[in-house]
């Protein structure tokens, strides 16, 4: 088990990248940039050892421009939608900027996944400690936020994702991680045939720009039923209204969990030809399961690679989309002198 440290290069606002390096005694390795708390590559091996990376990312920090769509960052204060970039917390509205059609997404403009992280290597543990403090009033969110993860490698082949966070004033707070994956590797195209299972009997239906109605629906009997293991292209055409307006997968599923906030399986993916396997657990009440849907040949990944539409799964463990406009939703307002916790825990085998 190892941490090291180098030199990425600058992001596209000039500031100087590292990237840190945690290795495990199965020949895991993950590699994480300051620059967004973002997962760069993910190497695991297959059923007969072979190594591949499997998460989608660039060969350098410049290449993390604007335009990419969130490959591996961490994203905040708020992962997913509001609703008209407004909301109102205690008899005040807040604006937010509009930087998807009507809605605000993923902290704004430059949200977590755009700032440089104060990291710290953690030894012992085989893991770095992130820490970024977002002003009062940053992209429109009341109240000084000091957020701290923490990214261990164990060699149990689990990768822990630990959130903690407090805040000066109330304010939203939904943080995750935004990987792709693709368990057959990074470049290997479109993943209709990995084998996926969700934790989940209900899911939130939404409009046409994705957000949600405010109710739950149940799985049962529609595309969405994912509670037995179903190859992911196995219904992703399927004519079905809410299919048809995400162009594929991109809805949160609500969990089954026994009580709030307890550390449960949420999802389980397989590809049955590498043997990968990948748990995802989360203490979050909800899961974005997403598609690449908006993928377009335009995404050069590492080694010049395209990342092709649905070349890759996204499974952003969360509190649900548009909640501080929806109170019957789980609570995601942080209060002072309450802290933040949260995990995620990808848990990685063959078959």
């Amino acid at each position: 088990m190892s941490v090291t440290n180098e030199s990425f290069g600058k992001n596209q606002f000039g500031e100087n990248v590292e990237l840190f390096t945690l290795t495990n005694s199965a020949r895991i390795k993950i590699r994480i940039m300051n620059h967004g708390g973002t997962i760069v590559s993910l190497e695991t091996p297959d059923k007969n050892g072979k190594l591949a990376d499997i998460v989608f990312g660039h060969d350098s920090a410049e290449e993390y421009v604007q335009a990419t769509p969130y490959f591996g960052c961490v994203v905040g204060r708020f992962a997913n939608r509001i609703k008209g970039g407004k909301f109102t917390l205690d008899g005040q509205e807040y604006t937010l900027a509009i930087n998807n059609g009507s809605n605000a997404l993923h902290g704004g403009l430059r949200g977590f996944d755009k700032v440089i992280w104060a990291t710290e290597i953690l030894e012992a543990q085989n893991a770095i400690r992130m820490t970024y403090v977002s002003a009062d009033g940053e992209e429109g969110f009341p109240g000084e936020v000091k957020t701290v993860m923490t990214y261990t490698l164990t060699d149990d082949n689990e990768f822990k994702i630990d959130y903690e966070a407090e805040s000066t004033k109330a304010t939203p707070l939904n943080l995750t991680n935004h990987t792709y994956f693709n368990l057959a590797g990074h470049q290997a195209g479109f993943v209709g045939d990995q084998i996926l299972t969700i934790n989940a009997d209900t899911f939130l239906p939404t409009d046409e720009t994705d957000i949600p109605y405010g109710y739950e629906t149940e799985v049962n009997g529609t595309p969405l039923d994912f509670r037995t293991p179903h190859a992911i292209g196995e219904r992703i055409d399927a004519d079905d209204q809410q299919l048809r307006v995400a162009g594929g997968y991109n809805h949160n599923f609500c969990l089954n969990k026994k009580t709030a906030g307890e550390l449960s399986l949420a999802a389980r993916t397989e590809d049955p030809v590498s043997g990968r396997i990948m748990e995802t657990w989360t203490t979050e009440p909800g899961v974005q399961f997403y598609t690449g849907n908006f993928l377009n040949k335009m995404h050069k990944g590492k080694g010049g690679c395209i990342y092709v539409r649905r070349g890759g799964f996204c499974l952003e463990t969360q509190h649900y989309p548009d909640s501080p406009n929806q109170p019957q939703f789980p609570n995601t307002i942080l209060r002072p002198g309450v802290p933040y916790k949260s995990q995620t825990i990808y848990k990685f085998s063959t078959r």
